[in-house]
């Protein structure tokens, strides 16, 4: 079985649109809400939460962070740049698992994986904090070589390979080379001991083929996911993601 998780940022990025300037970040007329999303989301079967507490707070906000702690009961992923504020939050709210990414300020969503290689004693440092308090990490990445093998030997236990290109190029000539990428990324990092996960533009279509992508453990899928529910509803758009996903 792959395991699902559901990135709620979304759901806030709607909530934001309207009520950015709100002195709550809940409860009255502000909605929606993304903890009641990220309940849903587990009553249907989820296996953890994911959310992206941005350095520009564009979507998700630090009481959403810790109401997603307190309330979920399955895993809750935070995603995070690699920076000392960062870490100093994570270490405060103890989630389960922290995966690093890089942050653009321009970029609507997060776009291309972590360059390990160049920040390599800065990523080092984060593993070993997140370590020492018993959160796991897992390093953003895109199905490169140097990439992988710098992650393994800096210790992180898990990799989320970046499958944003190979969802952009679904539609184009360099669909089958990127989803290569990935296979071969994946199996790469298998045998040099990482955990496999993977995200970024995953859909109700493309999951066909991204499910064949050896040694996955997990999925983390927000944007498809939060559309799909406005028409279908949460539960019934993570119930079907988790179907297709494992068939």
């Amino acid at each position: 079985m792959i395991l699902l998780g559901v990135n709620i940022d979304h759901s806030a990025t709607l909530r934001q649109a309207r009520y950015r300037d709100a002195a709550e970040s809940s409860g009255g007329s502000v909605e929606p809400d993304p903890v009641a999303f990220a309940l849903s989301a587990e009553r249907a079967g989820a296996d953890g939460i994911t959310v992206h507490l941005r350095e520009d707070r564009r979507h998700i906000q630090e009481r959403d962070v810790w109401r997603v702690r307190e309330a979920c009961t399955t895993r809750v992923n935070l995603e995070l740049a690699c920076t000392q504020a960062m870490v100093e939050f994570a270490l405060k709210l103890r989630p389960q698992a922290v995966c690093v990414v890089p942050e653009n300020r321009t970029e609507v969503t997060t776009e291309g994986g972590l360059d390990v290689v160049g920040a390599r004693e800065r990523v080092r440092a984060l593993i070993e904090a997140m370590a020492a308090a018993g959160i796991e990490t897992s390093l953003f990445i895109d199905p490169d070589e140097a990439q992988i093998e710098l992650a393994a030997r800096l210790g992180a236990p898990t990799v989320e390979l970046h499958t944003g290109a190979y969802a952009n190029a679904y539609h184009g000539p360099g669909r089958a080379r990127e989803l290569q990428r990935l296979r071969l990324g994946a199996v790469r990092a298998h045998d040099l001991g990482l955990r496999v996960n993977a995200g970024h533009g995953i859909n109700y279509v493309n999951i066909a083929e991204v499910r064949t992508i050896p040694h996955l453990h997990e999925l983390n899928i927000g944007h498809s996911i939060v559309s799909r529910a406005l028409f279908t509803g949460v539960e019934e758009a993570v119930r079907e993601m988790r179907a297709r996903m494992n068939p």
